[in-house]
């Protein structure tokens, strides 16, 4: 197949992206047992904390110095993806919502004209290891939308379709389809703000995983300027379109107008997908904020230092959900949602 491929890159920290999306960063960390009070039962000697990627014996503190995670911080101008594979993360805003999720389960935030949150991951086992994992995606809004009003949803892994095929010989494919449909599987909506709630945009966010020698092809997307990228993060290797092996740590741009045949190397390969139409739009950017223009950006920063978009009703930047293990959402609004396990 001519041209499939139209770009390979090395995965680093943050994975670069292509219009609509932003960023990408994978967080993989094998936390130590916890000492009780949510943080790790182990010396944090030797780290800077507040300022902790170090990767230090396969975990970092991140902007934490308790709890890893990242403490209250402020965003406008786009949306946060926050897929939680292993492990628990613990959201509080400046609206006074709080969640606890994880194993599997994503939030969607659209922050709009400006909110605040914190995102620490508690070590809630004590006796035990912690292995945590998160894809965090920043999703650009369009002008028109920049200055909504903030607003997030739980897509629990309860609702988030798996879609699986079985090969002839036993190899298995998965694909996790938390935005657009994939055959059978439709994802719960979007935040109804988002660029991937217009359905044009033809954005699709898919965790996929095939098993060893697993082969399977990848349909084409719908729209004549559809980007697709895939992110090829674990495994051994894969061949698309029977091109050389690419292995994992390897970022690929491909046709996204064309069928694509897979196939995973002996170890079986994952990889996350992310497409959509561009926006099309300038893009000034400055930290949290995502804007079009610099003086946006100033705008955005005269805001925030005016009102904190909002403040912050907690007690401190970086509030934790208490030893309770279960899944949990409170909107602003004070709808709660209460999940098993």
């Amino acid at each position: 197949m001519v041209d499939a491929i139209l770009a390979t890159f090395p995965l680093g920290p943050q994975w670069p992206t292509i219009d609509p999306f932003l960023f990408v960063a994978h967080h993989r960390d094998d936390y130590p047992e916890g000492d009780g009070s949510f943080g790790p039962a182990a010396s944090l000697a030797g780290r800077s904390i507040g300022e902790d990627f170090s990767g230090r014996d396969g975990w970092s503190m991140y902007h934490g110095d308790r709890v890893p995670g990242f403490p209250q911080h402020p965003h406008r101008g786009f949306e946060t993806i926050s897929y939680v594979r292993e492990g628990l993360m613990d959201h509080a805003d400046s609206l006074g919502a709080t969640a606890r999720f994880g194993r599997g389960d994503v939030q969607w935030m659209t922050a709009g004209a400006g909110v605040q949150h914190s995102e620490m991951f508690p070590l809630v086992r004590t006796t035990e290891r912690n292995p945590f994992e998160l894809f965090q995606i920043w999703l650009n809004l369009p002008s028109t939308d920049k200055m909504v009003d903030p607003y997030f949803t739980m897509l629990w892994r309860e609702d988030v379709p798996i879609v699986v095929v079985d090969g002839p010989s036993g190899e298995r494919v998965e694909i996790t389809v938390i935005a657009g449909r994939l055959a059978d599987g439709v994802p719960p909506a979007p935040p109804p703000s988002s660029w991937a709630a217009k359905p044009d945009s033809h954005v699709a966010i898919w965790h996929i995983r095939l098993g060893p020698e697993a082969r399977w092809v990848l349909p084409a997307a719908p729209g004549d300027s559809t980007q697709r990228v895939l992110y090829v993060f674990s495994g051994s290797t894969i061949s698309i379109a029977a091109d050389e092996p690419i292995g994992a740590g390897t970022g690929v741009h491909v046709r996204a107008d064309l069928d694509l045949p897979l196939r995973a190397g002996t170890g079986g390969v994952e990889f996350l997908l992310l497409q959509g139409r561009p926006i099309g739009e300038p893009v000034a950017r400055y930290g949290p904020f995502v804007m079009n223009t610099e003086p946006e950006i100033h705008a955005a920063f005269r805001d925030y230092r005016a009102d904190g978009f909002g403040g912050w009703p907690w007690p401190d930047p970086a509030p934790d959900h208490g030893p309770e293990r279960r899944r949990f959402a409170i909107h602003a609004d004070g709808r709660r949602e209460d999940m098993a396990g």
